[in-house]
């Protein structure tokens, strides 16, 4: 019995014959895994292949899917990709992403309300024509039966609200509290995307670094399997040893697929975050954080005090608080609506007059009673919801801290009593294992808790950069003056 091993190319493929493989492993023969595993073929092609060479026919199908594999391939290798760095891809998240792009229309409406609240009320005017002759009774104040009719008037009258109280001063105040509490809303906003933007950026890395060990493992088991066909042919070992060492490889060829599939989602993620479209693919380049902070837990609340735009959003909106309840205030004061008037008599009479008028509401009931109270009680609201953020304030700096202390606890822990023995043991079973010093099994075992070491390791330095992102968004750092651009 004979087997087929295929090594694919988009123009050609070659066959060779191994008649010492059994017939009960021909088919992973067919499928050529580990060609397959090197040239990056999708499991969906796998399963053609398969198909195909199982069935025995279908051959011209085969071929043609080859030659369209091959050329999408091309046709993906050639798209461009803009490869970010971490800082570049929160500068293009605050000005690119969809979300925080909708919430900035609410600082344009606050503006507009300033604009709203200077205004000044509108004059009136009154254009009156009063007793016209337009019956046809004819005005008359003499002869036999004088009706006494008239005078026709014609006056022209302005008038003008006068507020009281100060109520367009504080309408402004007012308003422009509502804008500063709206942009400090927006720059907390951007703390939360930013620290979003960068833990999307270190899942990134990480499944950089989880596709590499899984294509390093892979390797060399695709090197395992090649000295053991050698080994194999030369009658060094059994059937058995060369099949563990193949299906071996064949389950850490579907770990790569698995990794690059991890890679492709986090990528994906980012790509939202930055507001970009699935034609505008990216990649991303950097190492992990693996600095210290600088400052004790008491030093890092005190700044937090100082940079928190959310602890400064309710501060302000203590302002703002206050300025409603001088506005209520001075709602209740009446306003003075102030007119003088200027009236034309003709036909019974000549005259030129003049008036003056002033109005006023008499304020014996409504004084704006339940809105002052209103007002005191938000004030009150406001300065309890500033205590309460203070403590939640120096609760997150807490939880950030002590992230930081048990991630960079564990990343030394790994570092210092687990990195350098696991690499050892694998280098060491690696050469005894080539050499026939120990089984497959002792090697497998030794490769397994490799890989738990590496990915436990590659786990620590990401959670640690997260820790390090979480403090810098715990402490406002990362929208302190200056450092991103605001609205």
């Amino acid at each position: 019995m004979y087997a087929l091993s295929y090594s694919f190319h988009p123009l050609r493929w070659e066959n060779t014959l191994n008649s010492r493989t059994s017939a009960v492993y021909e088919p992973i023969k067919l499928i050529g895994y580990r060609r397959m595993a090197r040239s990056g073929i999708s499991p969906v092609f796998e399963r053609i292949v398969v198909s195909a060479f199982m069935k025995k026919k279908y051959t011209k199908i085969l071929f043609a899917s080859v030659l369209a594999f091959g050329a999408i391939t091309l046709a993906h290798g050639q798209q461009s990709r803009d490869v970010l760095t971490v800082d570049q891809a929160v500068d293009e998240a605050i000005k690119h992403n969809l979300d925080f792009l909708a919430q900035k229309y609410d600082l344009s409406v606050a503006e507009a309300q300033i604009v709203t609240a200077k205004l000044r009320p509108n004059p009136l005017l009154t254009l009156d024509a009063d007793h016209l002759d337009l019956l046809g009774t004819g005005f008359t104040t003499a002869g036999t039966n004088p009706n006494n009719g008239g005078p026709v008037e014609y006056s022209v009258r302005g008038d003008y609200l006068y507020e009281r109280g100060g109520k367009r001063q504080a309408r402004t105040a007012l308003a422009v509290g509502n804008r500063d509490v709206t942009r400090l809303s927006l720059a907390d906003s951007v703390r939360g995307l930013i620290l979003t933007v960068q833990g999307a950026f270190v899942d990134v890395l990480n499944a950089k670094q989880s596709l590499q060990l899984a294509q390093e493992n892979l390797k060399t088991f695709q090197d395992i399997v090649t000295i053991n066909q050698t080994r194999f042919k030369d009658g060094d070992i059994a059937q058995v040893e060369l099949m563990r060492s193949e299906v071996a490889e064949l389950q850490y060829a579907n770990a790569v697929r698995q990794a690059q599939l991890q890679e492709v989602s986090a990528l994906s993620r980012l790509q939202l975050l930055l507001g970009r479209t699935p034609l505008q693919p990216i990649d991303v380049q950097g190492d992990l954080r693996e600095d210290f902070p600088d400052g004790t837990r008491e030093a890092l609340f005190n700044l937090a005090l100082q940079d928190r735009p959310d602890l400064q959003a309710l501060v302000r909106d203590e302002g703002r608080a206050d300025a409603d309840l001088r506005l209520q205030k001075a709602n209740g004061k009446v306003d003075w609506q102030i007119g003088a008037e200027y009236r034309r008599q003709t036909v019974t009479a000549q005259a030129n007059t003049l008036g003056f008028f002033v109005q006023s509401p008499v304020a014996l009931f409504n004084r704006n009673q339940g809105e002052i109270a209103r007002a005191q009680q938000a004030l009150l609201q406001a300065q309890a919801r500033s205590r309460a953020m203070k403590a939640t304030v120096q609760n997150d700096v807490d939880q950030a801290f002590l992230q930081y202390q048990a991630s960079r606890d564990t990343l030394q822990n790994v570092e210092r009593s687990m990195l350098g023995k696991a690499k050892d043991v694998r280098s060491i079973s690696d050469y005894a294992y080539k050499r026939g010093e120990i089984s497959l099994v002792e090697f497998i075992d030794a490769v397994r808790a490799y890989n738990d070491t590496m990915q436990t390791y590659n786990d620590a330095r990401a959670g640690y950069a997260r820790s390090l992102y979480g403090l810098d968004a715990a402490t406002g750092s990362t929208t302190a003056a200056g450092k991103v651009p605001l609205p």
